[in-house]
């Protein structure tokens, strides 16, 4: 019988976010297949964790893959584990995934920390539709070409970024998608954690001006809606809700209405509320 192929998510930054199935997993298997073994044997010393390891990257990816076909073909357990996070999300993984199901390997995903769903779920931008666009091109009219193709995306643009492109693809995306809000969440869960919310324009202003101090892991996500700048006429879903709600209706129904009146989505007309309400 051949062996399985786990995909094991592992934390992010703290250590403390990884699940016991995923423990009992890399402690079970036969061998765990890296994209880097150094920073992999960190998390294995620290919970003490002796399984074999093999370097598996983008480098070495392909021949790799044969190799590790063979094992699982001779019976062998194999987990794959990337840096930090979900493999084969921007990380190895796809190519052995593809290889193993067509030799009728058994692929189990053992589910936990990605750092894009993390920088979502804590950004406040909408969550009911998102399209993760992986890195941009590293060159810059390639770049920009690729931000113009997402420009009418019904959806949330999540994208992973490094430090020395990040001011210039904040600059870019404004340019190109117009003034919208946006998120730039850095070095999740760890010590120096930093998530910054701003229009689009403010903060590639403010990584523009501190580009030498920008470290770590990168996320930027971006709000599918281009904000009208400018124009103090418009309808707001507050002054609509204000409205229903006089006329007799609950907050609910006068939040729904607004929505489907405004051509919102319900969860896209209760952002615009919170973000419209004067603070206290």
């Amino acid at each position: 019988m051949p062996g399985t192929l786990y995909l094991v998510a592992t934390p992010i930054g703290n250590l403390a976010d990884i699940t016991h199935r995923a423990l009992q997993v890399l402690n079970d298997v036969d061998l765990i297949a890296c994209e880097d073994t150094r920073h992999t044997h960190k998390l294995l010393n620290h919970y003490d964790i002796n399984t074999k390891t093999i370097s598996y990257h983008e480098h070495n990816e392909q021949q790799r893959t044969a190799e590790l076909i063979e094992r699982l073909n001779q019976g062998i357990d194999i987990a794959v584990v990337s840096d930090a996070g979900t493999p084969s999300i921007s990380d190895p993984g796809f190519r052995l995934v593809r290889a193993a199901i067509e030799n009728a390997i058994n692929v189990v995903p053992v589910p936990g920390p990605s750092a894009l769903i993390t920088a979502l779920i804590a950004a406040g931008l909408p969550t009911d539709e998102f399209f993760f666009a992986g890195f941009l091109p590293s060159r810059t009219n390639a770049r920009r070409a690729r931000l113009a193709e997402l420009n009418s995306v019904p959806g949330t643009l999540i994208f992973y970024e490094s430090p020395h492109r990040l001011a210039e693809t904040l600059r870019a995306a404004y340019e190109i998608l117009g003034e919208r809000e946006a998120v730039v969440a850095r070095e999740l869960t760890k010590l120096h954690e930093e998530i910054r919310r701003g229009r689009l324009s403010k903060l590639a202003a403010d990584y523009t001006d501190k580009k030498s101090d920008i470290r770590g892991e990168i996320v930027v996500l971006i709000d599918r809606n281009v904000l009208d700048v400018g124009v103090t006429e418009r309808v707001s879903v507050a002054a609509l809700v204000d409205q229903f709600e006089e006329a007799g209706m609950d907050h609910r129904a006068a939040l729904k209405k607004a929505a489907r009146e405004l051509g919102l989505s319900r969860a896209e007309a209760y952002r615009r509320l919170i973000l419209e309400r004067p603070k206290p």
